[in-house]
């Protein structure tokens, strides 16, 4: 049964979630609870951010849930005057996604940092997406395990002299998002843990979205891997290596917009100077592109050098979600035949165990 025999509405990411008309403030959404993170450590940024851009969207603290796993990041809960769950390691989109499709009067948020999400939670990761359920997905990245004292991660770069890689890692790193995009997520960004103009932009459209939306967070370590995204935060080489993504926009960026984003030669996207290559040619960002390849070429520029890295919003597409597909199809069940119970225990699907 697809989409369309379903009849679904296009809707939007809170559509359904009781609203208020009362003020809200971000001290509304703050605990009782002591905030106990490193010093300096980017999750306190972070952890503002979000609860000064939660009373924007005017919804009930009540109806709005946050999920975690297990890492530094997944303190979250503790310290959002909402409804929560610190629950189990790599499992937080999987409790989740059974949480949006019950309660379509939910906002669901999951936190989740590299080592929760791509190690053990990777396969509660990709599945959350694909199947587009309605959850807002915060990747915490700071290319390091944290919490269990300085391991390397699914994202620490290769040759990285860790506890557990004395002699350097000889792994291939993930990319957050081209993992996501891989796995047909219709909304991807990334944002700073230093940029909170940027970092709200982002996760202000990600919450109006339908459908699963990650957005992956450069965040530091200070204690583990301390100035993993230094590059990204000093002003003149944020300038030369951040390459902010605007829809309708021709991609540019630089001390003086000199470099620009255009095709390449194989199909793919790469960095190229503006006088050499002609404005003509340079790409138009359009994150509502159907076809993941766009998109995909987007997250691959840099990668985990960082020489230059795509911020914004990568993807934003539109298509049917599961939970509001499966609440359709038990709507349409319970109308065509009243449930029994009866004859659901008494039926001839029974089995005889010797």
């Amino acid at each position: 049964m697809t989409a369309i025999d379903l009849g679904l509405p296009t809707l939007g990411g809170l559509e359904g979630v009781p609203t208020t008309d009362a003020p809200q403030k971000a001290k509304d959404y703050k605990s009782d609870q002591e905030v106990r993170w490193c010093p300096g450590c980017g999750d306190y940024v972070v952890l503002n951010a979000v609860q000064s851009f939660l009373p924007t969207l005017g919804l009930k603290r009540e109806n709005i849930v946050f999920i975690s796993g297990i890492g530094c990041s997944s303190r979250f809960p503790y310290y959002l005057n909402t409804y929560g769950m610190h629950s189990i390691h790599g499992r937080a989109p999987a409790i989740a996604t059974g949480l949006a499709t019950t309660r379509p009067d939910l906002s669901v948020w999951v936190v989740t940092g590299d080592g929760d999400a791509l190690s053990i939670g990777g396969n509660h990761l990709i599945h959350a997406l694909r199947r587009n359920v309605n959850l807002k997905i915060l990747l915490f990245n700071n290319r390091i395990y944290g919490l269990t004292k300085g391991q390397y991660s699914p994202t620490s770069g290769p040759g990285m002299v860790t506890k557990s890689t004395p002699m350097g890692s000889v792994d291939t790193p993930f990319n957050p998002l081209s993992l996501a995009i891989g796995a047909e997520a219709s909304f991807v960004g990334r944002a700073l843990d230093s940029d909170r103009k940027g970092l709200t932009e982002v996760l202000q459209a990600a919450a109006e979205h339908r459908g699963s939306a990650l957005v992956e967070i450069y965040q530091n370590c200070p204690i583990f891997n301390d100035g993993a995204f230094e590059v990204l935060k000093d002003k003149d080489e944020a300038q030369r290596r951040l390459i902010p993504l605007k829809a309708g926009e021709p991609i540019r960026f630089g001390p003086e917009n000199e470099f620009g984003v255009t095709r390449s030669a194989w199909g793919g996207l790469e960095v190229a100077k503006v006088s050499e290559i002609g404005e003509a040619n340079l790409v138009e960002h359009d994150p509502t592109i159907e076809d993941t390849s766009y998109a995909f070429a987007l997250s691959r520029i840099g990668d985990q050098n960082l020489n230059h890295t795509p911020i914004g919003i990568l993807r934003q597409v539109a298509r049917p979600t599961y939970d509001d597909q499966a609440r359709a199809q038990v709507e349409q069940a319970v109308a065509a035949k009243k449930p029994d119970l009866r004859s659901l225990l008494h039926g001839k699907d029974t089995w005889t165990v010797a």
